[in-house]
C-alpha cells in the first residue's frame, strides 16, 4: 500500500509512544536487531512508487484484487491472551487466517496439530495449507502470536513480485553457513515455495520431521534447510533506503534504541515507513497499534494512495 511516508510514521510511532507509556518504558520482549544493514544475504525490495502511480487505474485496481495473503499463526495454549490479541486485531485483514495450535483449545477454532514441537508444528501447518489452499492463493505468511503483521504492507511489498517463483522472504539472519528467515519477523513463502516445501517434505533424508543433526535446530533454521534442498534461497526484505520492513523487536524497542543512538533522527534511525511486521509485542499492545496504525489520523490531512487493498468479503477488520 503507498502512504505518504510521514503520515504511516505518525501512526505507527504514535502506537509506539502510546506503548511505551503503558509499560512505564518497562520491558518489553525483543529479538534481534533491525534498521538498515548491511551483510551477506540476498536483497529484496519493495516497488518503485512513481512506478506504480505511472500504473493506469484499471491496472492499479488488478494489481490490488491479485495479491491474497494466507496467514498462518501458530500457537499453543500458553500463548491464549496473544492468540485472542491476534485474533481480534491485524489477522483481520488477511485474506484468510487460521491458527494452528498445539493441542485442543475450547475457547478457540484452531487447526488442532496434537504436537508440541515447534518444527513439527510449522512443518504439518505449511503441509495442511498446501493441500487445502494451493489453488486458492498464492503467498503465505507464517507469525507467532507475539507478532503485529500490517498486511496492506506486505500486499504492497509483493506488488510487482511473481508468486510463480521460489520466494521466502523476510528478516535474514545467518548461523555458520546457512541463511534463514527469522520466524519472530514472519516468514512469507510464495505459492512455488510452498510446493517446493511440500515435495520436500517426502524426503526424510533431505527434510527430517525430527531433524537429523545432533543437536537440535529451531524451526526456522530447519525450515531454510530444507527449502535450500529445492534451491530456494531468504532473501532479506527492505524499503528503498534499506531498511528492514520485517522487525524481530517492537515497536517500543526501536524507539528507545534510536533515541539513544540517534536522538536527533528518532524516525529515521527507528523504522522503515513501509515496515511489515514487529515482535514481541503484549496482547495490550497490539490492540495500542491497531490504533496508531489504522485508526488515529491528523484531522485535516488527506491520503491519496495510489492503491487500495480492500478487505474480505464479510469482515469485521478496521
Amino acid at each position: 500500500m503507498l502512504s505518504e511516508s510521514s503520515s504511516f510514521m505518525k501512526g505507527v510511532l504514535l502506537g509506539g509512544i502510546f506503548c511505551v507509556v503503558v509499560t512505564l518504558l518497562g520491558h518489553v520482549k525483543v529479538g534481534h536487531g533491525t534498521g538498515a544493514r548491511h551483510h551477506e544475504h540476498h536483497h529484496i525490495q519493495a516497488p518503485d512508487k512513481e512506478e506504480v502511480l505511472n500504473l493506469s487505474e484499471d491496472e492499479r485496481l488488478e494489481l490490488s484484487q491479485s495479491i491474497r495473503v494466507y496467514c498462518i499463526v501458530l500457537v499453543k495454549p500458553k500463548d491464549i491472551g496473544h492468540w485472542a490479541a491476534v485474533r481480534e486485531t491485524w489477522s483481520k485483514h488477511c485474506d484468510k487466517a487460521e491458527f494452528y495450535s498445539s493441542e485442543n483449545v475450547k475457547v478457540f477454532d484452531a487447526v488442532v496439530l496434537n504436537t508440541n514441537d515447534m518444527w513439527t508444528m510449522m512443518r504439518k501447518a505449511y503441509k495442511i495449507t498446501y493441500e487445502r489452499y494451493k489453488d486458492e492463493f498464492s503467498w503465505f505468511f507464517l507469525a507467532y502470536p507475539t507478532t503485529f503483521a500490517i498486511i496492506e504492507n506486505l500486499k504492497y511489498f509483493l506488488l510487482k513480485k511473481d508468486p510463480a517463483q521460489p520466494f521466502y522472504i523476510g528478516h535474514t539472519m545467518k548461523s555458520g553457513d546457512l541463511e534463514y528467515v527469522d520466524g519472530e519477523g514472519g516468514i512469507v513463502l510464495s505459492i512455488e515455495s510452498l510446493r517446493r516445501l511440500s515435495r520436500v517434505f517426502e524426503d526424510s533424508d533431505k527434510c527430517p520431521e525430527q531433524g537429523g543433526m545432533i543437536w537440535k535446530l529451531s524451526e526456522d533454521k530447519q525450515l531454510a534447510v530444507c527449502l535450500k534442498y529445492t534451491g530456494v534461497i531468504a532473501e532479506n526484505a527492505e524499503d528503498s533506503e534499506g531498511k528492514d520492513v520485517f522487525n524481530t523487536k517492537s515497536v517500543n524497542a526501536l524507539i528507545k534504541e534510536a533515541m539513544a543512538s540517534q536522538p536527533e533522527q528518532v524516525v529515521d534511525g527507528c523504522c522503515s515507513d513501509m515496515a511489515i511486521t514487529f515482535n514481541g509485542l503484549s496482547p495490550n499492545h497490539m490492540h495500542v497499534m491497531m490504533y496508531g496504525v489504522y485508526r488515529l489520523r491528523p484531522y485535516g490531512h488527506t491520503y491519496s494512495d495510489a492503491l487500495v487493498f480492500l478487505p474480505p468479503a464479510a469482515s469485521d477488520n478496521d
